[in-house]
């Protein structure tokens, strides 16, 4: 408060002091000087005192008293040069082409900014996604923390940890990037996805007792959640046009140079994804080792080596016999 105070104490003395010049010598420019003080003066009043001091001191919350502050801040730059432009330049074309000027490079310099206050509008406006909502955007997936004008926090996922578990940084992206990329929405407007885990079994195994097997598993451990998934993309066909999807565990098989790949296709919560699909290996493993005829296959690799004579040791003399 006091820096504010000696600043506007002495944005008053130069106002005073140019005032009185301009009694004593009427010359134009030191009305003009006197007046862009004066411009000064209010500015800084209305803007750094009035409404930064005693009215956005009032917002409870830091983050948007931070932006507020800012707004304030450029809104006090754009009052100053507009004045003082219209009091140094008198010619009504000229103050255009000033104007004009002045607009393009604001344009130019803060594109970025525009951009991004027009994706902040857009995103609440069209509603593209929610505080809560697990997003993944230009490669960058996180939880949707806040929401800003002009970015928006996010809790990281991924990143440098596997699985879809928080990596514990703060990801702030810039609302622009929704102007042009593709985005997702994991959790908008249901909370499921499908996932999908591939068991290799061996050309000997007993593949129908193993898709038996993983069917049996995957139905039980998944029931729940196949029930909310139904629920729910019921819900979401009133609002959208989808198609039924099916939403039963399923295991579906195809064939490779090696071996049968069985595909255990089922629902799960879009934010514990990993827990279930670790606890679902873990029980496919267990039913695997059970079963004398059931073998998971790997790549085998058959490398064979050529051993070859250095010329240092041919004997020449032999081979020309």
């Amino acid at each position: 408060m006091n820096r504010h105070l000696l600043i506007f104490t002495g944005l008053l003395l130069l106002s005073a002091l140019t005032g009185a010049a301009v009694h004593v010598t009427g010359d134009p420019i030191i009305i003009n000087v006197f007046l862009t003080s004066l411009v000064l003066t209010v500015t800084f009043f209305v803007f750094s005192v009035l409404f930064s001091r005693y009215l956005v001191r009032q917002i409870a919350d830091n983050k948007t008293r931070y932006t507020a502050n800012k707004i304030l801040s450029v809104l006090s730059f754009v009052f100053i040069i507009f004045f003082c432009l219209r009091i140094w330049v008198t010619d009504s074309s000229s103050l255009l082409v000033s104007y004009g000027i002045l607009g393009a490079g604001l344009a130019l310099a803060l594109q970025d900014v525009f951009k991004n206050f027009a994706g902040g509008i857009l995103i609440m406006i069209c509603r593209y996604y929610f505080v809560g909502d697990r997003i993944s955007i230009d490669d960058k997936y996180g939880d949707v923390m806040d929401i800003g004008l002009l970015n928006t926090t996010m809790m990281e996922i991924r990143g440098w940890i596997a699985g879809d578990q928080p990596s514990g940084r703060l990801l702030i992206i810039p609302n622009g990037l929704v102007l042009n990329h593709a985005f997702y929405n994991y959790t908008r407007d249901h909370s499921f996805v499908w996932d999908e885990i591939s068991i290799p079994l061996t050309y000997t195994s007993d593949w129908r007792r193993a898709k038996e097997i993983f069917l049996s598993i995957l139905k039980t451990e998944t029931d729940a959640m196949t029930i909310r998934a139904e629920a729910e993309i019921e819900r979401i066909g009133e609002m959208y046009y989808l198609p039924k999807k099916v939403v039963e565990p399923s295991v579906y098989i195809s064939l490779t140079d090696n071996w049968i790949t069985l595909d255990a296709r089922y629902v799960t919560d879009a934010r514990t994804r990993r827990f279930l699909r670790s606890h679902m290996s873990e029980l496919f493993l267990a039913a695997i080792e059970s079963e004398e005829g059931i073998t998971v296959a790997s790549e085998t690799l058959t490398v064979t080596t050529i051993q070859k004579t250095p010329v240092s040791q041919v004997d020449f003399r032999k081979m020309n016999e």
